[in-house]
């Protein structure tokens, strides 16, 4: 599933495509929504956000295209009316006189006035988005010490997009390792320093897979690592996706576990 960096960066994609130019068709796969392919041709896009894993493209008449690609759903960008070579089903299609932005796959596709959009049953749960608003350290800190979270495993408590937007399998890994937590424990068993340090590698690691397109490791390591001859997914992690391989810190070997029913990897030295 992609996480939150990966719909961002889908939806800058996107919004570069069809942001300069009034919509000159609008297509929906679902009979429910085909009614409002009139109401939105013509329009123009003001912008389009992201809350976690899902993409708002908001239109100047007042409309909101809601979308949540869940596991399989994928946007193209292409030239207008070039569609892609794939198994997928067509989902919903942004045609402008250049560009045509396309959905696969997804099934959740809702069409919302802009009011409607606060109240929406994932928009109004879902918690702050690090990409999409200012979030700071220590406003994340109080979520970690809040009643609501502060006595759950981590290993299902980041995953939870109540509690941070956009985190999923691999945020959820390299955050721990890099604030030393291990995936077993809670914010309430964690000190103070790991506390701090969790939020600020949420900040850091989730601005920095947006912008390097998912690379978690330490920047200047993958780049040394791929000058070797290394392959992106060798060097694109501190340790998810590593089982069985050594620690990048102190040589330990990774460990894979399953946790709220997902892989998840950890090294037992650095994480105690």
């Amino acid at each position: 599933m992609p996480e939150g960096p990966e719909i961002r960066r889908a939806a800058d994609e996107v919004e570069k495509a069809i942001i300069s130019l009034p919509v000159s068709e609008i297509w929906f796969a679902f009979p429910s929504l085909q009614h409002y392919e009139e109401v939105l041709t013509g329009a123009r896009i003001k912008r389009v956000d992201t809350k976690g894993k899902a993409m708002l493209i908001r239109f100047d008449n007042g409309y909101t295209i809601y979308s949540h690609n869940q596991l399989y759903g994928k946007w193209y960008v292409r030239s207008s009316y070039n569609y892609p070579s794939t198994n997928r089903q067509l989902r919903l299609a942004i045609h402008n006189e250049k560009k045509s932005a396309l959905l696969y796959s997804a099934s959740n596709i809702e069409v919302l006035r802009d009011e409607e959009v606060s109240a929406h049953p994932f928009v109004s749960r879902v918690g702050p988005d690090i990409l999409s608003e200012e979030v700071t350290a220590d406003e994340l800190l109080d979520r970690f010490y809040s009643k609501r979270f502060y006595r759950r495993k981590w290993a299902s408590l980041l995953l939870d997009q109540s509690f941070i937007a956009g985190i999923g399998n691999y945020l959820r890994s390299e955050i721990l390792f890099v604030a030393g937590i291990n995936p077993a424990s809670r914010p309430v068993d964690c000190t103070e320093e790991q506390l701090k340090k969790a939020a600020e590698a949420t900040i850091s690691l989730v601005k920095q897979s947006y912008e390097t397109g998912g690379i978690t490791n330490d920047v200047k390591l993958a780049e040394t690592l791929k000058k070797k001859g290394q392959k992106r997914s060798e060097y694109r992690h501190w340790i998810f996706n590593r089982e069985g391989e050594a620690c990048r810190i102190d040589g330990t070997h990774i460990l894979k576990v399953q946790a709220a029913s997902r892989r998840l990897y950890y090294c037992p030295t650095c994480q105690k």
